[in-house]
């Protein structure tokens, strides 16, 4: 069976990194090229040792010269939406996990992607625990008048609330039908909580020492439910970037979210 061949746009990143390590040790998938911002060698060493990759600034240069199937992108917004952009006119699939990107975003892939006719995936979180909190939020949702979010990153993390705090307030809250209630505060005590989505108070905490953790608590007249979910490193991300690397090569247009591709998602 032939090769899904694979670039990977940030291959110096910490996510960068990961994944290409997880590429090499995943059968029928290759990884053929690697783009990064401020790249000093024309050739980057796979960790394997199996050999060396075309290595670039220029994604269209490795776009070209190594013909990939798939580019996955864990960068910037600014930097994914150029990839895109690129990518879809050479008719190159995408699997992407950068956070940041606006609706307007969203939208263009979907557009870009249908027009070249070549697939994307667009998750906040590859983590299948993560997907599989969140469908149990949603779950609960409907069941409860109250909720609030509290996510936990490392302290370099660029955005805040998570993409998948996010995500998760806007599933829940379409689940429910309707936004959760608010308890009522003063003026005084507003400054102290946190953003407020579809009446969902999102608390961030950004420390070293943290990866990824969040929990979601709801409530209702005398009792309270807990669904939570912890990254102990990196690793917890690559079993659903390799499924969507696997799966965005079937198909064409916009895929948001992991939950499609476990068929966790609602039609």
């Amino acid at each position: 069976m032939k090769s899904i061949k694979v670039a990977v746009q940030g291959a110096l990143g910490r996510m960068g990194r990961e994944v290409i390590k997880a590429l090499c040790n995943e059968p029928g998938l290759q990884v053929v090229g690697a783009v990064e911002l401020q790249s000093a060698e024309d050739y980057l060493d796979l960790p394997n040792g199996s050999g060396k990759v075309p290595f670039s600034s220029d994604l269209g240069y490795i776009l070209t010269k190594c013909r990939p199937d798939v580019l996955v992108d864990f960068t910037i917004a600014q930097a994914a939406m150029t990839a895109v952009r690129i990518a879809t006119k050479e008719r190159v699939n995408l699997v992407i996990g950068t956070t940041g990107l606006t609706a307007d975003d969203i939208d263009e892939i979907e557009q870009l992607t249908r027009a070249h006719q070549v697939g994307a995936v667009v998750a906040p979180n590859f983590a299948l625990g993560a997907v599989l909190m969140i469908h149990l939020a949603k779950l609960a949702a409907k069941y409860f008048d109250y909720a609030e979010i509290i996510e936990l990153h490392h302290h370099q993390k660029v955005d805040a609330p998570s993409g998948t705090a996010l995500s998760t307030a806007k599933a829940m809250a379409q689940a429910r039908g309707k936004p959760f209630y608010r308890p009522s505060e003063s003026k005084e005590i507003s400054r102290s909580r946190g953003e407020q989505v579809e009446g969902i108070t999102i608390h961030s905490v950004r420390l070293p020492g943290l990866m990824a953790h969040q929990e979601v608590i709801l409530g209702i007249s005398g009792q309270t439910l807990s669904i939570r979910h912890d990254t102990i490193n990196r690793e917890c991300f690559m079993p659903g970037i390799m499924l969507a690397i696997r799966e965005v090569v079937k198909r064409q247009g916009l895929i948001y979210g992991l939950d499609a591709l476990l068929g966790l998602k609602e039609e």
